[in-house]
């Protein structure tokens, strides 16, 4: 009986599934732990908990779903570029910078879906944690490298919208008072990228077939967003006692509701042809 228990612990111990699921979960709390601390640093504990600490439950719903994934089928024994792979993403995730965990999700969910031969529910694991990456680390590269033609593509629909005078990101009050700077805070690409990771969560985790109709459902998703974003920009761009009344905390956990509500019912409806809910 005490051998048999040996072998079982010793056969689990190798599971590659188990060596993966560790590394997601040491990456993605190291990640999270990050913007934690930044977001009650900047913002205060209260405003960092009334806005979920600038972490959308998406994203905390899509790491509890790729991990769980990732643990719900065994993967066979720790292979040794397992091993090696993961001594490095350790190294990386280690360094004191939250973005690095990011990458190291990353490069994991990569090796496992091109070179690791995964079971089924490793690879919808991997292929949703990949995509948290892409509000979490991605999306972020793309703003910091072009941040001057998103800003304005954002304040060029708001200009659109409101009918004033545009300037770069700026733009002009209705009442003509003053201009709304439209920063970084405002871009819609934070909550496309959103989009994008809702879409990938519900879709993974539905076992749904990929179909083309998929790419119309995808950017129904991302579009919702950003017209909801321009309308809330929009609105921000009346008067500076809108801006300062849309700006207030309560008011964006509202329209962070409301984007969350879109995304996944526009999800829940690209996949409603799937028999198939859960793994």
């Amino acid at each position: 009986m005490l051998k048999s228990v040996r072998n079982k612990i010793k056969t689990e111990s190798v599971d590659r599934s188990g060596l993966f699921a560790s590394l997601y979960i040491i990456a993605c709390a190291n990640g999270l732990t990050a913007r934690i601390v930044k977001s009650i640093h900047s913002r205060g504990w209260f405003d960092a908990t009334v806005g979920n600490f600038d972490v959308s439950i998406i994203v905390w719903v899509a790491c509890f779903v790729g991990v769980s994934l990732v643990l719900s089928e065994r993967a066979g024994k720790i292979q040794k570029a397992d091993l090696v792979l993961s001594a490095a993403l350790l190294l990386l995730i280690a360094l004191p910078i939250g973005a690095t965990s990011w990458l190291a999700v990353a490069i994991l969910s990569l090796y496992i879906l091109f070179l690791g031969r995964p079971a089924d529910s490793l690879r919808r694991g991997a292929i949703v944690l990949l995509a948290v990456t892409i509000p979490m680390f991605w999306s972020r590269v793309v703003f910091n490298l072009f941040a001057r033609y998103i800003l304005e593509i954002d304040a060029i629909f708001v200009r659109w919208v409101l009918g004033t005078e545009r300037t770069g990101n700026l733009v002009e009050f209705v009442d003509h008072s003053g201009s709304l700077a439209i920063l970084p805070s405002c871009s819609s690409l934070a909550n496309v990228s959103l989009a994008l990771l809702c879409w990938a969560t519900v879709s993974q985790f539905a076992r749904h077939k990929w179909r083309s109709q998929d790419i119309l459902w995808c950017l129904l998703a991302c579009f919702s967003v950003f017209a909801v974003n321009v309308l809330r920009v929009s609105l921000m761009g009346v008067s500076g006692s809108f801006y300062l009344m849309l700006h207030s905390p309560p008011v964006e956990v509202l329209l962070s509701i409301i984007m969350l509500g879109l995304v996944v019912s526009i999800s829940l409806a690209g996949i409603r042809h799937d028999s198939v809910i859960g793994s």
